[in-house]
């Protein structure tokens, strides 16, 4: 039995004019779709980057000096950036995406941390949210808005490399907790902020590795938060004092396990400035500090970290070793 054909049926191939028109033909599939990476990068830029200044410093004489970011965090005009960007200048100003440019009044500045705050007169400003640093994890998505080269509310993303790095401060003083990112990073940039999918800051940007590629560098919020309020209430961070010089050195293995430490490293005092805490607490040249307030001292950066301003003014136990031998004193910092 053959097939049956209807007289209707039958069909011709389409010809190359058919096929030209039907690519040509407005596609049935939403032009202005974003895939969901493009989406989430897209939705925080717009939600933080209202809240992204674009900082200009200038000297006595009206001189540009620099440019930076920073990062509104309250409607009455207090915004976050990097110490190094304001440190030196005589005059401020804060540029908003809206096009207005505003002074900017410097509240207080901590070098330590490599963090100041500023305040733009008026109120009614757009503003970012915080979220956690505690809570990040390395491979988390991570957005970068600044203004790199004068090039306002550029962003950038990638995701985070690792935690819990650390680094120097122009001031000398070795942050921990830094968060490390390959969201580029470039001049300009720094004091901006570093956000996650939701579009809340998870940290400022503050650095990127000489010479290298991918390698940028951001300050946790929780940090930043915690010396953000100490700035505005007080103006400065204030911390502890002993007035002494050492090094770090790391002690023979047998003395360390007699010792029962659990890190062979250990401080070296090598300078006692007359009348400082350390001067008054007895303390002399070649002495090697061991604990301080009952804790192991693994070399002069966990010593500036015990510094708290806590612990000024009040009676601290240390133990230390004097020609081979260990003796225990109290020793009062003062506050800084």
């Amino acid at each position: 039995m053959g097939v049956r054909s209807w007289p209707n049926d039958r069909v011709d191939k389409p010809s190359n004019r058919v096929i030209i028109a039907r690519m040509l033909a407005p596609s049935t599939i939403d032009a202005d779709a974003l895939d969901p990476y493009s989406e989430i990068v897209t939705r925080a830029f717009e939600r933080v980057s209202p809240a992204v200044v674009s900082i200009t410093t200038r000297s006595t004489d009206g001189k540009p000096l620099g440019h930076g970011s920073g990062v509104l965090y309250t409607p009455d005009g207090y915004l976050l950036t990097n110490s190094h960007v304001v440190t030196g200048a005589a005059e401020l100003t804060a540029g908003l995406t809206d096009g207005r440019e505003l002074c900017a009044t410097l509240v207080g500045n901590d070098p330590e941390t490599d963090l100041a705050v500023l305040r733009l007169s008026g109120n009614g400003f757009q503003y970012a949210r915080f979220a956690s640093s505690s809570a990040l994890r390395v491979g988390q998505l991570v957005i970068a808005i600044g203004n790199p080269f004068g090039y306002q509310a550029t962003v950038t993303a990638g995701i985070i490399s690792a935690l819990g790095r650390s680094l120097r401060t122009r001031a000398g003083r070795l942050m921990e907790s830094v968060i490390q990112t390959d969201a580029p990073l470039n001049p300009g940039n720094s004091g901006g902020p570093l956000v996650d999918s939701s579009g809340r800051v998870v940290g400022i940007n503050t650095a990127i590795a000489g010479g290298a590629q991918g390698i940028c560098f951001a300050i946790g919020i929780d940090i930043a938060a915690d010396v953000g309020a100490t700035l505005m209430r007080e103006g400065r961070v204030r911390r502890s004092r002993l007035k002494l010089s050492g090094q770090t050195i790391t002690l023979d293995r047998r003395i360390a396990r007699g010792l029962g430490r659990s890190s062979a490293n250990a401080i070296l005092i090598v300078e006692v400035p007359a009348g400082g805490p350390a001067n008054r607490a007895g303390l002399q040249n070649g002495d090697v500090l061991l604990d301080f307030d009952g804790e192991a001292v693994a070399g002069l950066d966990q010593l500036h970290r015990l510094l708290t301003v806590q612990r000024a003014q009040q009676d601290i136990p240390i133990r230390l070793m004097r020609r081979g031998k260990l003796l225990e004193t109290t020793i009062r910092p003062e506050a800084d």
